[in-house]
């Protein structure tokens, strides 16, 4: 048996007036997607448990059927498993976002945040940041390190842990004022970040994106602690030996700290450009490794959706459809062995909020072995239909995988 898991971050969404009520799932043309869905299971989950924040770290790991509320840590560590980053226990990792402030003259809290991704600047051009960030302010207790495209981290020894930050894509459109890092333990993170600005303001690198018409990355923020993570290894949980296919750190490092292989996609850019043939054609490669369950995970609506593109977040879940599900399935087909596919998202990010929501999402499972009766269109409202709802997101590799 084989088991593919398509998972489309952030695709889940709100009705949509400019639509006629719909969703971008629901009037996206996905036929390969639909035709699965009406021989599935299909119903909703809660992937992210009720006090924790709808973040992609706890819904993920959901997914993969680790409980968020006994081995979640933070984001920033399993990102900086990925990096190949060995953690002290006297060590916290920290997400480091370059961002994008406004540009008036004002004092740095008194900007607003433009964009939580810099325009989704190149991990090439990050890189060149992040490295006068840590020419800057690293010393023998603070390292910078840097990840893929906005997404970067820093170890720092002996820092508070419980610091309650604040998201970047959360506070989109508004004055950090209330936002930034404050009292006592905040205030070496404010300090930072307040003069990471004059570092990042007119580095070459944002000159340059300027002059192309491009947001600068003139700011770094700070959020989303986290200690040395660890977690149940997957083949040893479930029998299986399991691989996931990714562009973003996250998922790597989730993956990683279970023990699954982590797969690299050249052109995975964890946006709606990113290299969609690449992570079809590598789900197969891992296949043919011998891998049993394949995770691939494709960051694109969930960016489509901080930025508040309708357009792009339709055309992402056909991408997916097109380039991702429909060549995998046809290698499923041909491979010989019986099989199952899982879709969904982690979490819902809704256009109108342009950041995530802990709201149920919608999955579908379809087994070669066995149809049940769908759905016509897979979708948000057609999911809730169906009747079936699965309260820990944990539990969900249950209906899923068969254990001798």
């Amino acid at each position: 048996m084989k088991y593919l898991v398509v998972l489309c971050d952030g695709m889940a969404d709100y009705p949509i007036e400019k639509l006629n009520g719909g969703t971008p799932m629901s009037v996206a043309k996905k036929p390969r997607m639909d035709l699965l869905a009406a021989d599935s299971l299909v119903g909703t989950v809660s992937n992210v448990p009720d006090g924790m924040v709808p973040e992609s770290d706890t819904a993920n790991m959901a997914v993969m059927s680790f409980d968020p509320k006994i081995y979640s840590k933070g984001r920033s560590p399993l990102e900086a498993v990925s990096m190949g980053i060995k953690m002290n226990e006297d060590e916290t990792a920290y997400r480091c976002n370059v961002v994008t402030l406004s540009e008036e003259d004002c004092p740095y809290d008194e900007r607003t945040m433009i964009d939580h991704s810099a325009d989704e600047i190149t991990t090439e051009e990050a890189d060149e940041l992040i490295k006068a960030i840590q020419a800057k302010f690293g010393d023998e207790n603070k390292t910078f390190y840097t990840g893929c495209s906005y997404r970067h981290c820093l170890i720092w020894k002996g820092t508070p842990y419980k610091y309650n930050f604040n998201r970047p894509h959360d506070i989109l459109g508004q004055k950090i004022t209330k936002y930034v890092p404050l009292g006592v333990e905040g205030k070496p993170f404010y300090e930072m970040m307040k003069a990471s600005y004059d570092v990042l303001e007119n580095h070459p690198v944002n000159v340059s994106r300027r002059a192309r018409g491009l947001k600068p990355a003139n700011s770094i923020w700070l959020w989303s602690p986290g200690k040395k993570p660890m977690l149940p290894n997957f083949e040893e949980k479930w029998g299986v030996k399991g691989a996931v296919v990714c562009a973003v750190d996250l998922i790597k490092g989730i993956g990683l700290c279970a023990g699954m292989k982590a797969y690299d996609v050249e052109g995975a850019t964890g946006n709606i450009n990113t290299n969609y043939k690449g992570k079809a054609d590598t789900a197969v490669r891992a296949f043919k490794e011998g891998n049993d369950f394949v995770y691939i995970h494709i960051e694109a609506p969930d960016e489509c959706g901080h930025r508040g593109e309708l357009e792009n977040k339709i055309r992402s879940i056909e991408l997916i459809d097109e380039k991702i599900l429909t060549p995998v399935h046809d290698w499923l087909k041909d491979c010989g062995d019986d099989y199952k596919i899982l879709v969904l998202p982690d979490h819902p990010t809704p256009l109108c909020l342009r950041t995530h929501s802990i709201d149920p999402v919608p999955f579908m499972l379809y087994s070669s072995r066995e149809k049940r009766r769908g759905v016509e269109c897979f979708s948000e409202e057609s999911a809730k239909g169906a009747d079936l709802y699965i309260e820990h997101g944990y539990n969900l590799l249950n209906h899923m995988i068969e254990k001798d």
